[in-house]
């Protein structure tokens, strides 16, 4: 995808405002694509000059902030653009992936890790048997707990998807009913 500086976008989107064109004129004028263009037009309405600029920092977003947008869009209809702008995320496509991660391997997905390269075990160390080992003490209550957590959250989102999918599964249902009930007294009244 090409990069298209500040001043050429808000040339392009005040050209749009001042009906010069639509979308497919202006693309055929400047140049971007038509899906470039509306999108350009979208976020300068809904963020002003900011929603133009390209963004050079690499925002890190916490676990519970992608938690609650991913939850938000498979909770409501709303598309990945519209979350973006709602959210004050500038790429919806990061909220694309962070839905596919999430449907891949649950809410675990979404946490940050480290980069680069594990540590190695320090080598100087010839025998093993002269160090003595000792257990780590751990506290899995409260790691348990979490995972707990973690699970009831998903379960939760899991049982919100599924009571919107069997709702909207009985408004068909319904509706077929009621064509099927139609369709049956209009050829009763033919006859």
């Amino acid at each position: 995808m090409a990069k298209y500086s500040y001043e050429f976008k808000k040339m392009i989107v005040d050209a749009y405002l001042n009906g010069e064109g639509g979308y497919k004129h202006l693309s055929s004028v400047y140049g971007p694509t038509r899906r470039d263009i509306q999108k350009w037009v979208h976020n300068y309405q809904t963020l002003g000059d900011e929603g133009l600029l390209r963004s050079r920092k690499n925002d890190i977003y916490s676990f519970e902030k992608k938690l609650s947008v991913v939850e938000l869009y498979l909770s409501s209809e709303i598309s990945y653009q519209d979350l973006a702008l709602q959210e004050g995320i500038t790429n919806p496509c990061m909220i694309t992936n962070w839905v596919n991660r999430f449907r891949a391997a649950g809410p675990d997905a979404l946490r940050p890790h480290k980069k680069g390269r594990k540590k190695i075990l320090d080598k100087s160390c010839k025998n093993p048997k002269t160090v003595p080992s000792e257990e780590p003490s751990v506290d899995t209550s409260a790691e348990y707990v979490k995972e707990l957590e973690d699970e009831l959250l998903k379960l939760r989102i899991e049982n919100a998807f599924l009571k919107e999918l069997r709702r909207l599964r009985l408004e068909d249902e319904a509706k077929m009913r009621e064509r099927q009930e139609s369709s049956a007294v209009s050829e009763d009244s033919s006859n």
